[in-house]
């Protein structure tokens, strides 16, 4: 296997074979783990790992093929399909009916469609394969839920940077597949320092530290900087982590935490998101959490989004900031949200009940003669202190507004 991993980057030739070699998830596969036992008396369920890039998902495939001694099949949802599925099974059933297993370890599993996911159902009940399927997007969401009930999922957490270390130190030491025969010089404060920017991300901590020696044999915090360029912050503009952090701003907004609001906001931004659709969050909060309780609160929003519009990144960034910080400090009130919802239940219930005659508009004689507009009185006239009913008959007196 090493000759194997010989010419590979440093992340796959420092993939490790067991458990005792990997770092990080201990909820998942630490000592005592139901998952680790299941592994280790060679009996592991049909599996989806969940979690963000770096975080071991690949890894702990491998880990679980060769711990079980099964035969281990690897596949990419981008670039396979249903007629590759067909000739894998084969290869599985004569692998079964010879007393082995077969593991069948599905990268991206999210991007197989409705049918391709179907395709898999019959083959994991007779226990024909072990699926190990990986993604980066909520399976909830992105798997079928046929599947999902096939299958336990486990969440990976983004590495901590104590691990992430671990892991660099090891590459730096190891002789035959890391770095250790390399005549380099590395400074502990630069291997802190990509420990900690590089998210938890074990891949781009390795490749960073492997493209860093390629030409230099001092590596120092300097190098390591030039060599990230920019953090690689976890930001998909269509994944859940999109929704995620726009939850976050909006929900500091609402707690009046104008830091967490900056903070989740340059999240945003500095990854690329449109600073049109941050601003139109901003506008649905003015009026869903301020609303009533500061009116012009709408207005700074709208402004916000017209400012957006005509300026674009990076100079509408400050503008997004004020904003922002503007929602977090206001006065809040949902009784507009609140009132509007409850208004909008009446109408599921009750359907559509008709207008009350007397506020109807009666433009033609016929109308008229049907009694359209008939008693209506005319707000001014009694000082806007009329006696007169809006609402239809079966709603008479409801109050949304507190």
């Amino acid at each position: 296997m090493k000759n194997i991993k010989e010419n590979s980057p440093l992340a796959d030739r420092m993939r490790p074979d067991g458990f005792e070699n990997f770092f990080g998830q201990a909820e998942i596969v630490g000592e005592g783990t139901l998952l680790k036992r299941a592994i280790e008396a060679d009996n592991p369920p049909s599996m989806i790992f969940w979690g963000p890039p770096g975080s071991g998902k690949t890894t702990l495939a491998y880990i679980v093929a060769r711990q079980t001694k099964s035969h281990f099949i690897q596949i990419s949802a981008v670039t396979s399909g249903v007629k590759d599925l067909r000739e894998i099974i084969k290869q599985a059933e004569q692998n079964k009916q010879a007393g082995k297993k077969t593991i069948l370890f599905i990268d991206e599993i999210h991007r197989w469609n409705k049918a391709q996911q179907d395709a898999l159902l019959p083959h994991i009940e007779k226990g024909i394969v072990v699926l190990i399927g990986a993604t980066t997007e909520n399976p909830s969401f992105e798997v079928r839920g046929a599947l999902l009930s096939r299958c336990r999922v486990f969440v990976l957490k983004q590495l901590e940077a104590k691990d992430i270390l671990t892991i660099l130190e090891k590459a730096i030491k190891d002789k035959e597949l890391g770095l250790g025969n390399k005549k380099i010089k590395i400074e502990k404060d630069a291997l802190q320092f990509l420990s900690q920017m590089s998210n938890g991300d074990a891949r781009v901590a390795l490749n960073i530290l492997e493209y860093s020696a390629s030409t230099n044999k001092i590596i120092n915090v300097d190098l390591i900087k030039e060599a990230l360029q920019k953090p690689f912050l976890l930001y998909d503009k269509t994944g859940e982590e999109h929704y995620n952090i726009i939850s976050a701003l909006h929900k500091s907004m609402r707690g009046s935490d104008p830091d967490a609001a900056l903070y989740w906001l340059a999240r945003m931004l500095e990854e690329g998101e449109d600073p049109l659709y941050v601003a139109r969050r901003i506008v649905r909060f003015a009026a869903e959490d301020i609303g009533l309780a500061n009116s012009q609160a709408l207005e700074q929003a709208v402004a916000a989004y017209q400012a957006c519009h005509f300026m674009g990144m990076p100079e509408c960034n400050v503008i997004l900031a004020q904003a922002a910080v503007y929602m977090a400090k206001c006065k809040k009130s949902n009784e507009l949200y609140i009132a509007y919802g409850a208004a909008a239940e009446d109408v599921k219930q009750y359907g559509n009940l008709p207008v009350p005659l007397h506020i109807r508009n009666a433009p033609t004689k016929l109308m008229k003669n049907l009694g359209y507009g008939k008693g209506y009185k005319y707000s001014p006239e009694f000082d806007y202190k009329e006696d007169q009913e809006y609402l239809p008959k079966e709603l008479k007196g409801r109050k949304y507004l507190k």
